[in-house]
């Protein structure tokens, strides 16, 4: 059985990171008030939080430092911790300049990728939530930094009118990020041992996936011997958005080709591959 390998993107973010600097320069000052899909945020909070996410990672992973409090112990705390968090550094860093926020990011982003670098990809780590409670590898928290990164990125990019950077280069490692959260999402999914469910996402950087109820759980994999219960076909557009919560459920569904059992393909669309 042929199943999703590592996802390796530590040389992604420096390009990633060139791309938003780019953009960043490039708007006017009527762009950094724009509403984006982030609630409550404009585009210079996103910057915001992208700097903040930097920060983040430079005190609380490399040099061991976390803030008081931030201990929790289930889910929801852990959702509410982060988005106190994130709220309490986008409202302070409202005093800060765009170019003043722009040339932060250009500073902190080196030292992110050169800390990324130097981890061992292939070691055991902290869960990665959204696709469940156990320890994952390292190679899998890049990842998932990476789509952060990308996906606050192209909010700023929806918001101020400006192209998506949907490259298969950035575009194909954050949607094979986003379905390793499926097993985790489909896990009061009820259906009988071989079950199988297809997912496609349509476009240069999407790709075919399935997922088949083996025992207890649920196991994703990259091919299969039996026909789906159910086939799903989602754009990549709007796959992104539905993990990200940029799209409601129903948006979602309302997107997609679903043949076959429509309640079992209902947990694709309440998928979500970010915190909060």
């Amino acid at each position: 059985m042929k199943r999703p390998v590592k996802i390796v993107v530590v040389d992604r973010f420096a390009p990633l990171r060139t791309q938003l600097l780019t953009l960043l320069a490039s708007l006017c000052e009527d762009d950094w008030a724009r509403p984006t899909a982030a609630p409550r945020w404009c585009v210079k909070d996103v910057t915001a939080h992208l700097l903040g996410g930097d920060i983040g990672i430079l005190s609380r992973s490399r040099d061991g430092s976390s803030p008081p409090g931030s201990a929790v112990g289930s889910y929801t705390e852990l959702v509410d911790l982060v988005n106190r968090l994130n709220q309490e550094w986008v409202v302070a860093a409202r005093r800060m300049s765009p170019r003043l926020l722009r040339e932060l990011l250009a500073l902190m982003g080196p030292e992110v990728e050169a800390y990324f670098s130097s981890l061992d990809p292939e070691a055991m780590g902290g869960p990665v939530s959204w696709a469940g409670p156990d320890s994952a590898p390292v190679w899998f928290d890049i990842a998932r930094e990476f789509t952060e990164r990308w996906h606050h990125q192209q909010q700023i990019r929806d918001a101020t009118h400006e192209p998506p950077l949907c490259d298969p280069y950035f575009l194909s490692p954050v949607l094979d990020t986003f379905v390793r959260a499926l097993p985790h999402s489909f896990r009061h999914a009820v259906a009988p041992e071989g079950t199988v469910v297809r997912l496609e996402i349509s476009g240069a950087s999407g790709g075919c996936w399935f997922l088949i109820r083996t025992g207890p759980i649920w196991e994703l994999t990259l091919e299969s011997e039996r026909e789906p219960a159910v086939d799903v076909m989602l754009p990549q557009d709007t796959a992104w958005r539905m993990f990200t919560k940029g799209v409601d459920p129903e948006a979602a569904r309302a997107s997609a080709l679903v043949r076959g059992d429509a309640t079992l393909a209902s947990s694709i669309f309440r998928t979500v591959s970010v915190i909060g």
